[in-house]
């Protein structure tokens, strides 16, 4: 008597069908790092800074009539030194942390209700450990704690930026 159980081979049997997505390659587009105080605010920084962080998803066809994709997740994170009082604003810029990340993808027979989602949500989940890796490191290197960007909903951004822009059919 055999333990091995054979894998189902079909969508039928309870396996998902595959993306059809291929990642062709991943690369860093833009990145910059500055502390525009200098070496002032290493002297003067009293509290731990204030740090927001903006993100945004791109898709841009790379050919009209190849189904080649760049997909940029941009994010920003900038430090600004906490307000002396309650309420006041917030003083000086500590660092700013700039990263365009981009992968090429292809996406081979996808339906058309699938390719925004694909590109606006499923890609930006495979690449986002690289870009939390990166402004991790960038921070750290820059002689500060490092940026440990919590994990991101790119459902919940997608439908955002959806509500916020509608878009004609078609495009990404």
């Amino acid at each position: 008597m055999s333990d091995t159980t054979q894998p189902p081979t079909d969508g039928a049997q309870g396996v998902p069908p595959a993306l059809p997505l291929t990642i062709n390659l991943q690369y860093t587009k833009d990145l910059s790092f500055e502390v525009p105080a200098g070496a002032e605010i290493f002297a003067t920084l009293r509290a731990n800074p204030q740090i927001s962080v903006n993100i945004d998803v791109q898709a841009n066809r790379l050919q009209q009539d190849h189904p080649v994709f760049e997909v940029v997740l941009a994010i920003k994170a900038e430090a600004l030194e906490a307000p002396e009082k309650e309420g006041a604003a917030p003083g000086r810029a500590v660092f700013i942390a700039e990263l365009a990340y981009a992968a090429i993808v292809t996406l081979t027979n996808a339906p058309d209700e699938l390719v925004e989602p694909i590109l606006l949500v499923e890609v930006p989940r495979l690449i986002f450990p690289y870009v939390r890796n990166i402004i991790s490191e960038v921070t750290r290197d820059g002689g500060f704690p490092p940026v440990v960007l919590q994990p991101i909903d790119f459902v919940a951004l997608w439908q955002a930026k959806r509500s916020s822009f509608p878009q004609t059919a078609g495009n990404a």
